[in-house]
């Protein structure tokens, strides 16, 4: 079973991309906490989100907001351009969601096109 839930702050500034097939994605890095016997310190996870999930990062969180994924590790392997053969590890983010109880990083207001606006019935082409 390959299942990840981090709890991190978005390292960061966030940039949605697309294909050329019109496919949104974003990458970015997570900040995680990680308590050591004699001190702490900070992981620096690499993520990538698609589609509606990378949308939805992308608008509600910036950097250094905390936020909860849920997902999926994946291995990626490739050559640079010496040749050499690379690899990485990051999260392949299924779900984001904001950190519970969180007062201080509220989520940006969604743009004002995508808000609902009320309708009179009689104003409705199919009465």
């Amino acid at each position: 079973m390959n299942h990840i839930v981090i709890l991190g702050r978005v390292a960061n500034d966030l940039e949605l991309k697309q294909t050329t097939d019109g496919v949104s994605v974003t990458n970015f890095t997570l900040a995680v906490d990680r308590r050591t016997a004699k001190e702490k310190t900070t992981d620096w996870i690499d993520c990538v989100a698609w589609r509606n999930t990378a949308e939805f990062i992308c608008r509600y969180f910036q950097k250094g907001a905390p936020i909860i994924v849920t997902g999926s590790l994946q291995t990626r392997s490739w050559e640079d351009k010496e040749g050499k053969k690379r690899k990485s590890v990051e999260v392949l983010i299924e779900n984001a969601e904001f950190v519970p109880g969180n007062k201080t990083d509220k989520p940006q207001e969604a743009p004002q096109e995508e808000k609902f606006v009320e309708v009179e019935d009689e104003d409705l082409p199919f009465n």
